[in-house]
């Protein structure tokens, strides 16, 4: 995947810093929400938008979303979100000798929406490859990316070539075939997104994107996504 080492003004030296910081493994469940969405994958890809650079698979049936993709694939979630939320998941990557079973790229956008059409992101057609989602307002993470050697944060801000980094980390990483339980918290500036308990990111944004739309995103690879559900929170809940 095509990466960009054009950072965010001062938060390349937070970015520094947080990178040294020990791992937080404290809980991540909210005390106070309600479920606002959901879906178990057990009726098709009715509540899902599919936007593929070069083919490949993509099915929900029997509790499991599966991507079987040979190159770019963004799978958005049709319904526009509102903060504050938290978004849960879980992801397995799949390496079982399959042609795209490339262990890599556990990717998603979140508030995002597309500065050419900004009250309807489905009205600009794009294809799936990452250069066309450069004109996203949106934050982005890319866990196990560059073939399983980096995870990052960025806040795209809706310009060609500019992908701008708030942290850049060579760990944690994917494991092959091991579940990721995934927890995205939006709740005003502040911007988490956790795995298996653990927070990857903790980020508190001075201009804070609090709505817009999630994807699924990846590259080349193999996923079964399951258990998809949106809560909206009290305010100022973790």
């Amino acid at each position: 995947m095509t990466t960009t080492r054009r950072a965010f003004g001062a938060l390349a030296a937070g970015a520094a810093l947080a990178a040294l910081a020990p791992a937080t493994t404290a809980s991540a469940t909210p005390s106070h929400r309600r479920l606002i969405a959901h879906d178990d994958f057990r009726h098709g890809l009715g509540q899902w938008a599919v936007e593929l650079e070069k083919g490949g698979t993509v099915t929900a049936s029997r509790g499991v979303l599966e991507v079987d993709v040979p190159a770019g694939a963004t799978i958005w979630f049709k319904k526009r979100l509102e903060g504050p939320y938290v978004i849960e998941y879980t992801a397995t990557p799949i390496s079982a000798g399959g042609v795209n079973d490339r262990v890599s790229d556990l990717n998603n956008f979140w508030n995002a929406t597309d500065v050419r059409s900004p009250d309807d992101i489905f009205a600009t057609e794009r294809g799936g490859a990452l250069a066309e989602y450069d004109h996203l307002k949106t934050y982005y993470v890319g866990y196990g990316a560059n073939t399983n050697t980096t995870t990052r944060l960025r806040r795209y801000v809706g310009e060609a070539g500019v992908r701008p980094l708030v942290y850049d980390y060579t760990e944690p990483l994917l494991v092959a075939n091991e579940p990721n339980r995934v927890r995205i918290v939006s709740d005003g500036s502040t911007v988490r997104w956790w795995n298996n308990g653990r927070l990857v990111f903790d980020y508190s944004d001075p201009e804070p994107y609090t709505s817009g739309h999630f994807a699924f995103r990846t590259t080349w690879s193999h996923f079964r996504f399951s258990g998809f559900r949106v809560w909206r929170l009290s305010p100022q809940h973790p």
